[in-house]
C-alpha cells in the first residue's frame, strides 16, 4: 500500500493507495472518525449493484450504524435539487456535527456528496472513496465540491477537504474503456503542466493493459503531484489553476452536449488540444512537437482531439467561457503550456480569448 499526507493548515489528511482497500475500509475511517456513530454513504447506480456490499459490512462490523442514497449515475445528479434531497435523507437519518459522509463512486459522487456534507449542519466530515480513475487521480483530492447549474458546471460549490481519501486499483477493472480513458485524459494532463518525465512514461505505455500493470504508480504520481499544488495553493488563487489545463474550453464542450455527448474527460482531451494551439497562436510557449506528442498519446486512448463547434455551439462556448471561475472582471487566466512538462497562466480579456478561439475555428 502507498499513502501521501496532504498538509494543510489543521485539515491535513492521508491518501491510501492499495489493492484490496475497499473492503478493509473500516479500519482505516475508525481512527480518523473517533467520534462518529452514523455514516450517510451516497453511491450511484453504477457503483452500488458492484461495490456497495463489500463497504457497508466492514463498516457496521467496525461499530457504524449506516444509512445509503443511490444517486442515478450521470451528471444530471450533480443538481441543486440532487443535493436538497441529500440534506433532507442526511436529516431523517438523524445525522449530527459528529458523524460523516462518505462517497463511494466516481466524481460526480465525491462532487455531490463532499458538498452536501460541507453544508449540512454548517459542515461535517466526509470520505473519499473514488472508484474511477478520474476520481482517482482528480476529483477525491484537493477538496474542491460543487454541484451544476444551469448557467454551467461546479458554479456552486466549496472547498471541502476530506478526512481521509481511500484508493482500491481493483474497482477499476469493472470500468469500461470509455470510462477508463475518461480518466487518462487527466492523468495524461499532469504529464502535460508538471512533470515531462511522467508524460514520457505515459506515452511508452499507450494502452489500459500497460498503464494498469504500473497502475499504483500512475495514482501515487498524479496524486503526489496534485498534493504539492494544493498545498501550496488550497484556494486556487494561483498555481492550483494550472490543474484547470483544457477546462476553460473543456467545460464549454461538455455543455455543448448536454453534458451527454462529450464525457468530462473527452471534453478536456480536446479542451488541452485547443489549449496547446492557442499557446502556439499566440506566441507563449510550446511547440508544435508538443502538440503532436499530445495528439497521438490522446487518440491512443480513443480521445477526441478536435471538437466541432457550430453557430449553436458557439454561443454556448461564448456563455461557458465567460462564466469561467478563473475569471476576474472582464479577464480570464488561460492555462497554456510553456513547454512539455510546463504549464502557466496567461491572463486575457475574455474579448481576446474569444476572438482567438474564433480564429482558431476559422469563423473569421
Amino acid at each position: 500500500m502507498k499513502t501521501l499526507s496532504v498538509t494543510l493548515p489543521g485539515r491535513s489528511y492521508d491518501i491510501l493507495i492499495g489493492s484490496g482497500l475497499l473492503a478493509r475500509a473500516a479500519e482505516h475511517l475508525r481512527p480518523v472518525l473517533p467520534r462518529a456513530k452514523k455514516l450517510f454513504v451516497v453511491t450511484d447506480s453504477n457503483v452500488a449493484p458492484i461495490y456497495l456490499s463489500a463497504l457497508i459490512p466492514g463498516l457496521e462490523r467496525a461499530g457504524f450504524e449506516t444509512a445509503c442514497r443511490e444517486i442515478p449515475a450521470g451528471e444530471g445528479s450533480k443538481s441543486p435539487a440532487m443535493l436538497s434531497a441529500l440534506w433532507e435523507d442526511m436529516m431523517d437519518f438523524g445525522l449530527t456535527r459528529t458523524d460523516a459522509v462518505v462517497a463511494l463512486g466516481g466524481g460526480v459522487v465525491g462532487d455531490l456528496a463532499g458538498f452536501a456534507a460541507s453544508t449540512i449542519l454548517r459542515g461535517v466530515d466526509f470520505v473519499q472513496i473514488p472508484t474511477t480513475l478520474l476520481a482517482q487521480v482528480d476529483s477525491s483530492v484537493g477538496g474542491k465540491v460543487a454541484v451544476d447549474l444551469q448557467h454551467g458546471k461546479n458554479l456552486a460549490g466549496a472547498f471541502w477537504q476530506p478526512k481521509i481519501v481511500l484508493m482500491d486499483p481493483d474497482t477499476l477493472d469493472t470500468l469500461d474503456d470509455r470510462t477508463f480513458a475518461d480518466g487518462m485524459a487527466e492523468v495524461i494532463k499532469y504529464g502535460c503542466i508538471l512533470d515531462k518525465a511522467f508524460f514520457d512514461f505515459l506515452a511508452l505505455r499507450p494502452s489500459r493493459g500497460e498503464i494498469m500493470e504500473e497502475i499504483e504508480h500512475v495514482l501515487y504520481t498524479c496524486c503526489d503531484l496534485k498534493r504539492m499544488v494544493v498545498e501550496e495553493d488550497e484556494r486556487d488563487t494561483g498555481r492550483r489553476m494550472l490543474l484547470n489545463f483544457g477546462h476553460t474550453v473543456g467545460h464549454a464542450f461538455e455543455k455543448m452536449g448536454n453534458y451527454q455527448t462529450w464525457t468530462h474527460g473527452q471534453a478536456v482531451a480536446a479542451g488541452m488540444c485547443v489549449a496547446a494551439k492557442l499557446g502556439l497562436a499566440l506566441g507563449t510557449g510550446g511547440t508544435e512537437d508538443d502538440l503532436q506528442a499530445l495528439t497521438k498519446l490522446l487518440q491512443a486512448f480513443d480521445l477526441p482531439v478536435h471538437i466541432p463547434c457550430s453557430d449553436a455551439d458557439w454561443a454556448v462556448m461564448e456563455e461557458t467561457v465567460g462564466l469561467d471561475k478563473k475569471s476576474t472582471g472582464d479577464s480570464i487566466s488561460l492555462i497554456l503550456l510553456e513547454e512539455m512538462g510546463k504549464a502557466k497562466a496567461v491572463k486575457m480579456k475574455k474579448t481576446e480569448v474569444l476572438a482567438q478561439l474564433d480564429a482558431l475555428y476559422g469563423r473569421v
